[in-house]
């Protein structure tokens, strides 16, 4: 295993330091380090931060290798600074018994760029109808701890109670996509001003804020673990910051789309910008942003959804929901938040590895913790191209804008993964 010596680097926006890494952990820290022997990386002017993790990554295989797969999925994280990602369960098949969690969690091993987490669904083939393997998933190989029906929502508050309860026996997590169903039947976008001046049918925000308001007061009900994906509506926070001044063991995460991306993009009929929950208001980013400094929102987690052209390059009401987010994740949350490196640390690493409980996942570089660490240029600017990104789709929001950062280095315990900028292998 090659040792390297990152030299001059700011840790986590501290004054600069040398980082040594040898043997998969970081040897040493301190200005001036020697090492002869180690391959010399010049950190001047960038930050190193902990490997970014991700809870909510849609990789696609098996199934649908033609938007994604584990390995390209796991090359655009690695380029995007992450060292973990969690893929969810909507695979064809479905993620929910333990041969399939199993073969994600393996294909991620072989492919070496970053840890695969599966994430099991909570019902047999996302149907809401029966809860799915949870016991024999979290026995796996794959160890699964969170379990969701991501694209769909278990609806039935029977059922989600039931699946509160079951985790509860190895300390699980059930990851709700809050929507009520029968309010958002047709839904193309956002309810509001603009959804009226198109003619589309409006996804109201209450939609969300309803099953979010019945889920906390399950989890409470039950004492179990609750964690809510992709918040979009500022009613959304303050169900949130309730439940959790009364102690409700809930967590949320928000897209960085929703912190950057208005319902008006709408206005253009690009299916790009379709996604599930839609684009909201000006005053909801304003409300999550807020909540996600507060920590009422815990988590910036990408929903990397990557779809083939043709899902998405069709008229509007045709199009599959979703957008990429891996590569383009750290620099969104640099425009929107500026360059506080502790808070993008904790929202983007530490608490995401929590959540998930990825063991060396989401530790501050520093002597004997293992070497899982990002190098970002502050300064940089880059213009986004879409035929340059790593993952096998092309349904970037960002294409052609220009945003600020850039990932020079990704290490994987101890190992370069990204180099320069580039993927290594």
């Amino acid at each position: 295993m090659t040792a390297y010596l990152i030299t001059n680097v700011s840790v986590v926006g501290a004054a600069p330091t040398d980082l040594l890494i040898r043997d998969g952990v970081v040897a040493e820290t301190g200005a001036g380090l020697t090492a002869p022997d180690a391959t010399q990386v010049d950190g001047t002017g960038l930050v190193a931060l902990p490997g970014l993790v991700d809870l909510h990554t849609h990789l696609r295989e098996p199934g649908r290798e033609d938007a994604e797969t584990v390995e390209s999925g796991s090359r655009a994280a690695a380029l995007g600074g992450y060292t973990a990602v969690c893929a969810m369960a909507n695979t064809s098949p479905v993620a929910d018994t333990a041969g399939v969690v199993e073969q994600v969690w393996r294909l991620g091993r072989e492919a070496g760029l970053v840890d695969v987490q599966p994430i099991g669904a909570v019902t047999v083939g996302l149907a809401g109808e029966r809860l799915a393997e949870l016991g024999a998933m979290a026995d796996s190989a794959a160890r699964v701890r969170i379990f969701s029906d991501d694209g769909h929502c278990v609806a039935d508050p029977k059922l989600m109670r039931r699946a509160l309860e079951y985790v509860k026996a190895f300390d699980g997590i059930i990851a709700q996509h809050a929507e009520e169903p029968r309010l958002t039947e047709g839904a193309q976008m956002h309810e509001g001003e603009v959804s009226t001046r198109l003619g589309l049918t409006g996804w109201p925000a209450v939609a969300e804020e309803a099953i979010i308001a019945r889920d906390v007061l399950l989890a409470e009900h039950v004492g179990s673990r609750l964690h809510v994906c992709h918040v979009s509506t500022a009613g959304s926070v303050e169900v949130l910051r309730q439940a959790k001044a009364r102690g409700v063991r809930v967590t949320a995460e928000v897209t960085p789309h929703h912190l950057l991306l208005t319902d008006a993009k709408a206005e253009t009929y690009d299916p790009v910008f379709k996604v599930n929950p839609p684009l909201r208001t000006a005053t909801d980013i304003a409300a999550l942003r807020a909540a996600l400094a507060e920590g009422v929102i815990d988590v910036i987690a990408t929903d990397h959804a990557p779809h083939a052209v043709e899902d998405k390059e069709c008229e509007w009401a045709y199009a599959w929901p979703g957008m990429l987010g891996l590569e383009t994740a750290l620099s969104i949350a640099l425009d929107v938040l500026g360059p506080q490196w502790d808070l993008i640390a904790e929202r983007m690493s530490r608490a995401p590895a929590r959540i998930a409980g990825l063991d060396g996942h989401g530790v501050d570089p520093a002597p004997g913790v293992p070497a899982n660490l990002t190098l970002v240029d502050p300064a940089a600017r880059r213009v986004i191209e879409p035929a340059e990104l790593a993952s096998r789709s092309r349904n970037t929001p960002y294409a052609r804008m220009t945003l600020p950062g850039r990932i020079v280095a990704t290490f994987l315990r101890g190992e370069p993964t990204v180099l320069d900028g580039k993927a290594v292998n």
